[in-house]
């Protein structure tokens, strides 16, 4: 499961690790992006380069008549997304990186939920995989909207959540956003739908002013004080 991450890098630094080539604006640093926000996400354009750009964060499959009247799509379940109506496509075709420095998982029991940061040891950037979709509207519309593709969680993790995102290692990120739609380019991307290599993670409880979806800032990733429930 994945409901909460930060973009706190500045955009230079995801350009040096993504190596898109379109020209974007400086944006501000993110520290509690939640489901149905505009999130950035890295796919190989038409013109067969990387690009950066705003999607929704919630998937819309194609074929959905009305998106107000669809539940959002935040998660995909790595296992059986290759075969599900409202991925199959988009995993076949549409893979996208997900730029991130950090993502959150709870504990604890509703009420008292205990958010905690998970990011690399280093804290450097690093990316989650994704599938992104391209919903039309009979008046002309369009609405670009993403997934991000989950599977079992680490050694380091389980003990916070059973499910993680799948983290895509930059060696690989070439090989992810092959949508050519071959039979080997898509088996070689499903080979990398697995848990992240278990030591390279760290888990630290944070404020519980995560909580709410709406705040935002650095000390949402202060540390927590107190007891932890």
């Amino acid at each position: 499961m994945c409901s909460r991450y930060s973009l706190t890098s500045p955009v230079e630094a995801v350009r040096r690790l993504f190596k898109f080539e379109n020209e974007v604006e400086a944006f501000p640093p993110r520290y509690n992006i939640a489901p149905t926000d505009p999130v950035h996400i890295v796919r190989v354009a038409p013109s067969g380069r990387r690009e950066l750009l705003l999607v929704r964060w919630g998937l819309i499959p194609a074929w959905v008549k009305d998106p107000r009247s669809f539940s959002t799509l935040i998660n995909a379940r790595s296992e059986g997304a290759a075969e599900k109506p409202s991925f199959r496509s988009a995993y076949r075709y549409r893979r996208c990186l997900v730029p991130t420095d950090g993502f959150y998982e709870w504990t604890g029991k509703p009420g008292a939920k205990q958010p905690h940061l998970i990011r690399l040891k280093t804290h450097d950037l690093f990316a989650l995989a994704g599938l992104w979709e391209t919903w039309l509207g009979a008046d002309g519309s369009e609405l670009d909207s993403m997934v991000i593709l989950t599977t079992a969680a680490n050694g380091d993790l389980q003990h916070i959540h059973e499910r993680m995102p799948v983290i895509i290692e930059p060696a690989d990120h070439e090989l992810w956003l092959d949508g050519s739609g071959s039979p080997a380019a898509t088996e070689a991307a499903g080979k990398l739908l697995r848990p992240y290599r278990e030591g390279l993670l760290e888990a630290m409880a944070v404020n519980r002013k995560l909580n709410d979806a709406r705040l935002e800032g650095p000390e949402l990733q202060a540390p927590a004080i107190g007891r932890l429930l």
